[in-house]
């Protein structure tokens, strides 16, 4: 099996990260989405989400 890691990132590893409650993950993941200009159906990366909030990739990347 390989070494690969997910490309998406959920509400749920938003609190994780963060260490805001789940209401807050939701909305801060909504706003990623319409900065990006994402339609219901498309996923949130970790990079689009690192760019958004100022989080290096790799400091999120230890929490997945």
């Amino acid at each position: 099996m390989s070494n690969l890691k997910r490309l998406c990132i959920y509400p749920k590893d938003i609190m994780r990260i963060t260490g805001r409650s789940e209401r807050y993950s939701r909305l801060l993941f909504k706003k990623i989405k319409d900065h990006f200009g994402k339609e219901k159906h498309q996923v949130v990366t970790f990079k689009e989400f690192s760019e958004y909030t100022g989080i290096e990739e790799d400091i999120v990347n230890q929490y997945i």
